[in-house]
């Protein structure tokens, strides 16, 4: 199955979007002519493979490897390093280059930067005397479709380094791929903006969809996940095999926005009934028409085979009592009603030393709900954290208090408040019949898609009061349309009454998530815009997917 996502079925023509990104690149390697090697910035790698075929890069001549430490390992005499502006990755760089020159190779070197290139970065170059024997210049990558209703700007600390370093260049990068996607596809009604600050408890929580616990406990990366192969039923000791998991799969289409209890119900149904259809033709004469039926059925084995061996693997983890006592302390957490439980939950498990990522999760998700821990909690658990981890986690703490997530209480929550006013939690969720987004937590609805939901349907002036008590400004902005003149004043915001498209389509509506975003809440936005009576289609932007697990690390810094 393809590595790159079939996007025919998207509401947006986001196929010319990714034809512009893959002529961009072919141009930039047809005008260094001959056989070259490419060097990938590693990161760069799994968003290259949702833009463009590895055997449509080898067909322009191309030897494929990943930028390191480790010196060049190619007979080419030109050498073409795709990298993002990052210093470490100048320091590989140079460091290839001079490792050439005491063997005295010569080649032909030429930088691409992604998105776009930086004096800092330029600067580096200089002072190791190598710029001048580069060519640089840029691949303007901003956007990467990564599903038909998914859009990634692939900017993985956005959210770190706007809260923590005070850097916030990522919001140029945001304005830029809005911007693009303004000129490539200019049929978008609406925009909502969305600060990840503003929702700091959903990404905390663990998600229970099937998407979303693959990516808690695998991990996917740009549309597709890396297992054992023993995992999916291959015996081959040791080897690794890559599963996509998109909407070209057309199981997983049906299945990767439902909570994961009633996934396996569903596949155990498939199951059954490819077995019954196999004893029927085993054992009575068929006709012509029912054989060909059989036939069809056979060809969605693959797909049922691999996702019942992908969720018997998450169920290993979903079934461990320190899964689910961790899932009921969540669920204690944000219904904010037994502090010192919450509390002491805490303070043994980093007594027990418990994964660290696991710990500050839990910390975040109480210190967010509670605004701020009392000073004496605030600083014994501080102080067991850096005895139970080590004082190198000084910086880890330091991070989240700059970013907020962990502080001392200075006011009382608001979180009863919210939680009631939008009813995030909601009791007797039925997670086979769902009626509501709170589904795709088993009882909690994401706040974030509260606020889009009320956004869509009827503005946000009706919920004024409780979005002062949410972290930083809104605002609801009307103008004349996305026009495709670069000269706009504001972006049409959540406004009421979004009308539909002229020719008696849905409304397009772009929900950007600036910080990021969960499979989770793709899933609760995704339910959203299935309902009856929904007047809008919408698409997701965001800086890129995200879980607690990986949100949690951005922040883990150890001193020295």
């Amino acid at each position: 199955m393809a590595q790159i996502p079939n996007l025919d079925n998207a509401s947006l023509n986001l196929t010319s979007l990714r034809e512009q990104s893959q002529k961009e690149l072919i141009n930039i390697l047809k005008n260094i002519r001959g056989k070259k090697c490419l060097i990938i910035d590693p990161k760069l790698g799994g968003s290259l493979s949702s833009i463009i075929q590895t055997s449509l890069l080898k067909e322009h001549g191309v030897e494929l490897r990943h930028l390191s430490a480790e010196p060049i390992q190619s007979d080419c005499t030109k050498v073409v390093f795709l990298v993002r502006s990052k210093i470490d990755l100048m320091k590989f760089i140079c460091s290839n280059v001079h490792n050439d020159i005491s063997k005295g190779l010569q080649r032909e070197y030429h930088v691409y930067f992604v998105p776009r290139r930086a004096v800092v970065c330029e600067k580096v170059l200089e002072d190791e005397k190598v710029h001048q024997l580069m060519t640089i210049g840029e691949y303007p990558l901003y956007v990467v479709p990564l599903d038909e209703d998914v859009l990634s700007f692939e900017l993985d600390l956005a959210y770190k380094e706007s809260q923590v370093d005070g850097d916030t260049s990522s919001l140029w990068h945001i304005a830029k791929a809005i911007h693009k996607l303004e000129m490539v596809v200019p049929e978008i009604n609406t925009l909502i903006l969305l600060d990840r600050e503003v929702d700091m408890v959903t990404p905390m929580c663990s998600q229970l969809t099937y998407e979303g616990l693959i990516d808690e406990f695998l991990h996917i990366n740009n549309g597709s996940v890396e297992l054992d192969a023993s995992i999916m039923g291959v015996q081959q000791e040791g080897k690794k095999i890559k599963v996509p998991l998109n909407s070209s799969d057309k199981l997983f289409k049906e299945i990767r926005d439902l909570n994961f209890e009633v996934v396996v119900q569903i596949l155990r149904q498939k199951a059954t009934s490819m077995k019954q259809d196999y004893t029927e033709m085993t054992t009575t004469t068929q006709t012509v028409s029912e054989l060909k039926d059989f036939v069809k059925k056979l060809n969605s084995l693959p797909e049922i085979t691999r996702h019942i061996n992908l969720a018997q693997h998450l169920s290993t983890f979903t079934s461990k009592p320190s899964f689910l006592g961790q899932l009921d302390m969540e669920h204690t957490i944000v219904e904010a009603q037994s502090y010192d439980i919450c509390y002491e939950y805490i303070e043994e498990m980093i007594h027990k030393q418990e994964p660290l990522v696991n710990v500050l999760r839990l910390l975040i998700l109480f210190s967010v709900t509670n605004s701020g821990l009392p000073k004496k909690h605030f600083d014994y658990l501080r102080r067991e954290l850096l005895h139970s981890y080590g004082f190198e986690h000084m910086a880890t703490l330091n991070n989240l208090e700059k970013a907020g997530l962990l502080k001392k209480q200075e006011t009382k929550s608001n979180w009863l408040t919210i939680k009631r006013a939008l009813q995030l939690v909601v009791d007797d969720t039925d997670t086979a019949n769902p009626n509501d987004i709170a589904y795709v937590f088993s009882g909690y609805a994401p706040l974030s898609i509260r606020l889009i939901q009320h956004a869509v349907r009827s503005g946000w002036r009706p919920i004024e009061e409780i979005l002062k008590l949410l972290p930083g400004p809104h605002s609801e902005t009307k103008r004349g349309r996305f026009s495709s003149s670069p000269s706009f004043d504001t972006l049409q915001g959540a406004s009421a009454n979004i009308d539909r498209a002229a020719d008696g389509r849905r409304s397009l509506v772009l929900v950007v998530f600036i910080g990021g975003v969960t499979f989770a809440e793709i899933s609760a936005l995704r339910f959203l815009t299935a309902q009856e009576g929904m007047a809008y289609d919408m698409i997701i932007g965001t800086t890129k997917i995200v879980s607690g697990h990986n949100l949690a690390e951005t922040f883990v810094e150890k001193l020295g």
